[in-house]
């Protein structure tokens, strides 16, 4: 099962994730909020863990069953 980060609305755009994530699948957008490029992400939860607003988990991607 292929994972992804998922950012809820919270983010407060602190950069913290972006720094965290050793494949550079985290961005902040238009300076408001992170997004994750799920085409890089792999799931390992480095920027989940760096979060610290907790914002941010890692699931299932879309489309791609257990």
């Amino acid at each position: 099962m292929r994972k992804s980060a998922c950012i809820g609305r919270e983010c407060v755009a602190c950069g913290v994730c972006e720094r965290a994530c050793p494949l550079k699948a985290v961005a902040i957008a238009r300076g408001v909020i992170a997004v994750v490029d799920a085409a890089r992400c792999v799931g390992c939860g480095k920027c989940a863990a760096a979060c610290p607003a907790g914002v941010i988990e890692i699931r299932a991607r879309e489309g791609e069953g257990a």
